[in-house]
């Protein structure tokens, strides 16, 4: 389980100086496909990268199970990442000078996992997989960050809007495949969007206003990518 409890965070100094999250607190259990919705600048992002330990709040404190990594070291907390967090966001973050399949691969070996060529063939870029970044579309390239994240079998799976540089078609299938694996894995899914169709995907549903949880509710009825509006 991730429990957030009284999270605070600023950016900025001085006059300038603004609060981004005003005393955070929720639980996200274990196999969980929870959604972080809001209108931008809402601080939903700010949220997920508290969470997932890329930024550290100026108060309170994000859980794992027993571990509460606000208070780990930057290479226990380095650490603590590698082995149980994957990121998908709406920058790909490729290596240029990798192909597909190197791409992946990276991720795949931090779980010693050899079975990445098939999730390459999943995201439907089985023939590209000798394919640089600079030789893909932005959409392909998604595909690519998708894989590679999926490839390190995460214990919980953060994503940032991950369809927002993709098209319909593309997008409803990462989407599914996504799905299709957190039903398979039993991984912990938190996705921020602005996208009121996507949150019908999800079990929780929190929503963001300007730095506070206005609402949590649970879906009673999970839609499939293909069910939902676009």
């Amino acid at each position: 389980m991730i429990e957030a409890k009284g999270i605070t965070k600023f950016y900025g100094n001085g006059e300038s100086r603004f609060q981004v999250l005003k005393n955070i607190s929720l639980k996200i259990e274990d196999g969980d496909f929870a959604v972080i919705l809001g209108a931008s600048g809402s601080g939903k992002s700010t949220l997920l990268n508290v969470l997932s330990g890329l930024e550290t709040p100026e108060g309170g404190g994000v859980i794992y199970d027993k571990t509460d990594i606000t208070g780990l070291s930057d290479s226990m907390l380095t650490r603590f990442r590698r082995e149980n967090i994957g990121f998908i966001f709406q920058q790909y973050y490729l290596l240029p000078d990798m192909d597909v399949a190197r791409n992946v691969k990276m991720g795949a070996d931090l779980a010693s996992n050899k079975e990445y060529k098939e999730i390459i063939e999943a995201v439907g870029l089985g023939e590209k997989q000798h394919k640089y970044p600079a030789e893909l579309s932005g959409g392909e390239q998604q595909r690519v960050s998708v894989a590679r994240a999926l490839a390190k079998r995460p214990k919980v799976l953060f994503l940032d809007e991950p369809t927002g540089a993709l098209d319909e078609q593309t997008g409803r299938q990462v989407l599914d495949y996504i799905c299709r694996l957190h039903e398979e894995y039993g991984f912990t899914i938190v996705m921020v969007t602005h996208n009121q169709n996507i949150a019908e995907m999800a079990d929780t549903v929190i929503r963001m206003n300007s730095g506070k949880i206005s609402d949590i509710y649970t879906n009673k009825v999970q839609k499939s990518a293909y069910e939902i509006g676009w």
